[in-house]
């Protein structure tokens, strides 16, 4: 048995807003087995403890975490008595690990090749010119251009689909038994994903190494497990073989996670004058290539329009325009009737306050040091000058709005989960009594289910405030679940345009076809037709 995880528990110590420092537990006396060449999809809800099980491999705890008991034991000795140089030796040689963001991950000022090929030279794996050639081989089995010349590349000229296959192929360079993925798809649109979990398959398969496959995605998990342990706050819900967990669940909340994105939205008929016109837009960053061309899109009042396309399709350059963050070059942006200056600075109090925008992540966008309370409040001071009783009556009644409630109004950013930050970020820009918000992937860095909740949530905030959403995303899931129109962004342009029934209807556009073809499905063997159906496509059969 390559790795046997027994009776794991993993803890932490915290220390809430004016109280003493007490332990808690995250991981209650989960075990598992892996062997060699076979993959373990761990999958479960944000909190639900699939990363620091994932990490405990490798000895390690991150943010303050620690493993407080249990045996890990990999190639039959428990490396919790490794020590910190017996850890050392095992990290990158006996296994490594895929992070969810490669841009994170990689130093922006070393070359790629240098990066992929450190952990085989520290570990005095192969010579530099065997460590090379062994990467420039990964780099071709990884569907990489260039492969001969692509590790001369810095992170920063890649695409995100290139890093995150670099990083793989960092991982398998020193030939490790075990490599733990840590989400490595999530931040990627369609078309990229199927990619790179096609390139990660292929390596496994190939070189025989096992993996520990850490998602919340179970479409994607199914595609590359051979089993799959469902977890949830910490302990195991259910473990079985990706057929029965996708077919035949058993618990609960594993068929709740099979049977997600149930919402049933009817795309509504048109309603009169546009909150937003968007005429013409031309756009580049410092005057180069344009990221923008002949743009123009509407929204009507209570209506959502999803802008959906591959990185680098325009879709966030749009948002950035319509906030002002980026003048065009071209075109003309009209709200409620009146043209907006081009420039943020030159906006009215009340253009700023009327188009709100919420970002994908939570974490990011909220200060750590202020609580539900002063983030919520200040656009109340800011926007309408409420002090006092007013303004709590008014945080209040937002909290509720946002299904909450005032329980959670002195918490700190660090005390609440990923769903409930996200919901206290709709708080925010609901404060400001907005007629359009602007959702920039705000499910992406979320679990299907709490995805879900946020969801059904601004549904129903639109139905009793008539807001308007304009919703970035390159989740055809999502976009099937709260749009009313659809526009299809590709390289600047518009490719597609109209209600949601239209463009979702056959015949479709090439590009169309090829998104809404590569959105995974929960069946076994899905990922091998996606990609005999591109091959044939390519080929013109």
């Amino acid at each position: 048995m390559l790795l046997d995880i027994r009776n794991l528990k993993i803890g932490a110590t915290v220390t809430p807003p004016g109280e003493e420092p007490r332990d808690i537990t995250i991981v209650h006396g989960v075990s598992l087995t892996l062997e060699k060449g076979k993959v373990l999809g761990l999958i479960g809800e944000s909190g639900a403890g699939k990363s620091t099980i994932g990490l405990s491999p490798l000895g390690y705890g991150r943010g303050g975490v620690r493993i407080t008991g249990g045996e890990v034991f990999l190639n039959g000795r428990d490396i919790l008595k490794a020590g910190p140089g017996g850890l050392r030796s095992i990290r990158g040689r006996e296994v490594s690990y895929v992070a969810q963001s490669a841009a994170a991950a990689f130093n922006p000022a070393q070359r790629l090749m240098e990066q992929v090929i450190e952990t085989t030279l520290r570990h005095k794996l192969a010579s530099r010119e065997e460590a090379e050639a062994r990467a420039k081989a990964l780099f071709a089995k990884l569907g990489l251009p260039n492969p001969e010349t692509f590790g001369n590349r810095f992170p920063h000229q890649v695409s995100g689909g290139q890093l995150q296959r670099a990083m793989t192929a960092m991982a398998l360079c020193p030939q490790p038994d075990l490599i733990v993925f840590d989400e490595p798809t999530t931040a990627l649109d369609v078309t990229t994903q199927i990619d790179v979990l096609a390139a990660i398959k292929e390596a496994i398969r190939d070189t025989g190494v096992a993996a520990l496959y850490i998602t919340h995605d179970l479409a994607v998990v199914a595609q590359v497990s051979d089993e799959i342990m469902v977890l949830r706050q910490g302990e195991m819900v259910e473990h079985g073989t990706t057929d029965q967990i996708i077919n035949a669940p058993r618990e609960a909340y594993t068929q709740a996670l099979v049977s997600v994105r149930s919402i049933e939205h009817e795309e509504k008929a048109p309603a009169g004058t546009p909150v937003l016109e968007v005429t013409g837009i031309t756009a580049a960053y410092a005057g180069a290539v344009k990221v923008l061309r002949n743009v123009s899109v509407s929204i009507e009042p209570g209506h959502t329009l999803a802008v959906v396309g591959e990185s680098g399709s325009g879709k966030s350059t749009l948002a950035r325009v319509i906030t002002g963050l980026l003048p065009p070059s071209e075109g003309e942006i009209r709200f409620e009737g009146r043209t907006l200056s081009p420039a943020l600075p030159q906006r009215t109090r009340d253009d700023l306050r009327e188009l709100q925008m919420i970002y994908q992540m939570a974490d990011t966008a909220m200060n750590p040091r202020q609580t539900v309370r002063t983030i919520i409040g200040r656009p109340l001071e800011f926007y309408f000058g409420l002090r006092g009783k007013a303004k709590e009556a008014r945080i209040r009644e937002l909290l509720e709005q946002i299904e909450m409630g005032e329980g959670f109004i002195d918490r700190y950013p660090a005390e609440l989960s990923g769903g409930q930050k996200q919901r206290v970020c709709i708080a925010r820009a609901l404060a400001a009594k907005p007629k359009l918000i602007i959702c920039d992937e705000v499910t992406s860095a979320l679990d299907p289910l709490v995805a879900d909740g946020i969801l059904k949530l601004l549904l129903n905030l639109q139905a009793k405030e008539q807001v308007a959403y304009l919703f970035i995303t390159h989740d055809l899931a999502t976009v099937r679940a709260i749009a009313d129109q659809i526009a299809v962004m590709y390289r600047g342009e518009l490719v597609r345009y109209g209600p949601k029934s239209t463009v979702l209807a056959p015949p479709f556009d090439a590009y169309t076809e090829l998104l809404l073809s590569s959105v995974p499905e929960m069946h076994l063997g899905w990922l091998e037709e996606a990609i005999s159906r591109r091959r044939m496509a390519s080929s013109g059969n």
